[in-house]
């Protein structure tokens, strides 16, 4: 039987996201998919609906999550343009607050920090060298965070050790104050981000997520 809960999507071309479309259709969801090229589309469903745009352009945003009832997006960096996760989620927050949708699920890295992380020394080494490579995403992805935490949605930022692109499915840890893995399977983390849109245990939280 079909789900009624129609997820818009951004991020759903690229690699993890692809896996996070296909666990959505699996689990008979509606899902409707953001995307700019259209070479990037790898398969039809009759439970996909492909909307063309841009997440820096409120106008294509607000299309693809009118007639939606979540949101999710695993939005990675295109490559040689300025970092994009705060502007999206800026055009997000917006078009669900005229639409008066609530639950907002955003994946991001292990180098954001919060008020309540006691990062391990492999953590901490790893945002400090994101922090030392790649300043402008990484404060980016900080300043999307507090974004959320001053929005009124229902939001869950999952951050993200390194993702292994693998159909293998294997159990999760979470935490609230350190990674507690080094890798998450695409397959894993698309599992959990399904279960999300009717969890209420992360709302306005920023867990890790990892391969136990």
């Amino acid at each position: 039987m079909q789900n009624n809960n129609k997820v818009a999507v951004l991020g759903g071309t690229g690699k993890s996201g692809r896996f996070l479309v296909r666990q959505l259709v699996n689990s008979a969801i509606p899902v409707r998919v953001l995307f700019r090229n259209p070479s990037a589309l790898q398969f039809t469903h009759p439970l996909i609906e492909w909307i063309q745009g841009d997440a820096r352009d409120p106008e294509s945003v607000y299309e693809l999550i009118n007639g939606c009832q979540s949101v999710i997006s695993a939005l990675g960096q295109p490559k040689g343009e300025p970092s994009i996760f705060s502007d999206a989620t800026r055009n997000v927050i917006r078009a669900m607050y005229l639409l008066r949708i609530k639950r907002y699920i955003v994946t991001t890295g292990l180098n954001v920090d919060t008020i309540l992380d006691n990062k391990s020394n492999y953590s901490a080494s790893a945002t400090a060298w994101m922090k030392a490579n790649y300043p402008e995403t990484t404060a980016d992805k900080q300043l999307e965070w507090k974004i959320l935490c001053l929005s009124k949605l229902d939001w869950t930022l999952v951050r993200l050790p390194l993702i292994d692109l693998t159909e293998q499915e294997s159990g999760v840890k979470t935490s609230l104050v350190d990674c507690p893995g080094e890798k998450i399977s695409a397959t894993s983390l698309a599992g959990f981000l399904v279960g999300q849109l009717d969890d209420k245990t992360y709302l306005k939280k920023s867990p890790f997520l990892a391969n136990g």
